[in-house]
């Protein structure tokens, strides 16, 4: 195992390993002193860091962090490398990877990306400043469709989230509309059940799937169940657009959730063999968030935001729809405030769109985390000017199921307009044709008046 050295202030600093290294030059956060993995003090993060610009790239296949024989993911990451791909950045040190990807432009930076290692970019990131990690990923184009399309220049999709504490119909159809009328939902309708009773999410599935269908509504739905349920729902002939799965960056944590990429293999198949989409295939929705190895006991001395990192080369894949980082959900014991939660979304966006995927963030925290609304709206104002391609809404930002705060349907809204950003294209005229788009291509609430009274109808019924 091969120790890494840096003199700082005629001081030297000696990291055991790869991982020690990395765990060394992480931004501050309280999962990584959870953990024990933290740099001692600000002095040896820099000195970190800087032994960190001098690797290269080419370390990171030659030294997995967690053992081949012993983690699928590490075989998965390492079988699956594109060698072609990666010649462009093979001679780079980490510190160079940094100044090439600054000065990339977007294609150069989507054919590198089936080059590129989890660990690369979880290495990159931290030499990198929240400016930086929105400059690079801004440039980044991840698109993907289903029956809308995501990720588009100028555009940008929300999941409209009617969770409710018991699954009651009348409570999500409620939260629906009130989505619907805010011009949420291109991205996906998905609900978190109370409960995975298949016949709960048989009946919630049942309920997307008749709005969707009866008004014609280009978008896709989820239940966010376990996958099995998915796969036993789809072989019952179940109305499943998209398949959900939590994952992780390791093998053990994976188990942790129930899950296998044998698993995860036979529902993209079956989902596949649906063809539920009209404009693309992309049938999965992975979720993902810092801190759930650790929470585990599976993070086999790696932290937090590069086992992160890792888990973004399970949900490559599967070329998914959508790939949501639950950036705060986990809770302070993890991110301890709006600091830390602002820059791991800010890593986790920029990580996930530099090797190719689509994601997005519920911008979120717990109650009992050093945050606040205003830490929200910060962090939706810069992921928006990064370009992410989706956010969570919840109705009043808050989720009234999960008990934790989110963004709102107004927040996108904001968002949408001072960025100059429209909805998924598809959905954006179905808006135009249910009159709930103004001149200027803004929601028009006049009009909501006429689709309320249809879908209370339709509920009443």
């Amino acid at each position: 195992m091969t120790a890494y050295t840096s003199v700082l202030g005629g001081e030297r600093h000696r990291f055991d390993s790869l991982a020690r290294l990395l765990a060394a030059a992480s931004p501050e956060r309280s999962g990584d002193r959870l953990a024990g993995l933290a740099a001692a003090s600000a002095r040896q993060r820099v000195a970190a860091r800087w032994a960190l610009a001098e690797v290269p790239l080419t370390t990171f296949l030659t030294e997995p962090l967690i053992p081949y024989e012993s983690d699928d993911v590490t075989r998965l990451i390492l079988d699956t490398h594109d060698a072609v791909a990666f010649a462009p950045v093979a001679g780079l040190t980490v510190g160079e990877f940094r100044e090439w990807l600054l000065a990339a432009d977007g294609p150069a930076l989507t054919a590198v990306a089936p080059g590129l290692t989890p660990e690369m970019v979880a290495a990159v990131s931290k030499l990198m400043g929240n400016a930086d990690l929105v400059a690079v990923a801004r440039k980044v184009r991840v698109v993907t469709a289903f029956r809308s399309t995501i990720g588009l220049p100028g555009r940008l999709a929300t999941r409209l989230q009617p969770n409710h504490p018991t699954d009651d119909p009348a409570g999500v159809a409620a939260a629906l509309l009130d989505g619907l009328l805010l011009g949420s939902g291109d991205a996906v309708i998905g609900i978190n059940p109370a409960t995975d009773s298949p016949k709960a999410v048989r009946d919630l599935l049942d309920l997307l799937d008749g709005v969707i269908q009866r008004y014609g509504i280009p978008t896709q739905s989820c239940v966010l169940c376990h996958v099995t349920t998915s796969v036993d729902l789809m072989d019952r002939g179940a109305p499943v657009d998209l398949v959900f799965q939590s994952i992780a960056g390791t093998q053990a944590a994976n188990a942790s959730f129930g899950v296998t990429l044998g698993l995860l293999d036979e529902a993209y198949e079956a989902a596949l063999k649906l063809e539920r989409g009209t404009v693309g295939r992309n049938v999965m929705y992975f979720e993902t968030g810092q801190g759930s190895a650790l929470s585990a006991d599976a993070h086999h001395g790696v932290d937090q935001q590069t086992v992160e990192a890792r888990a973004y080369a399970v949900a490559r894949r599967y070329d998914p729809l959508l790939v949501n980082t639950v950036v705060g959900f986990i809770g302070p014991e993890y991110l301890y405030d709006g600091r830390e939660i602002l820059r791991a979304a800010l890593e986790d966006h920029f990580c996930g769109k530099l090797l190719g995927l689509p994601m997005g963030l519920d911008i979120c925290y717990t109650n009992h985390a050093d945050a606040d609304d205003d830490d929200i709206a910060t962090m939706l104002t810069m992921l928006g000017v990064a370009g992410a391609s989706f956010v969570i809404c919840t109705p009043g930002g808050d989720d009234i199921m999960l008990n934790y705060q989110s963004a709102s349907y107004h927040d996108a809204l904001y968002l949408r307009e001072v960025l100059g950003l429209r909805p998924a294209p598809e959905f954006e005229a179905w808006l135009s044709s249910m009159g709930l788009l103004d001149d200027a291509g803004g929601i028009r609430e006049v009009e909501a008046h006429a689709l309320t009274e249809i879908a209370g109808r339709e509920l009443a019924a």
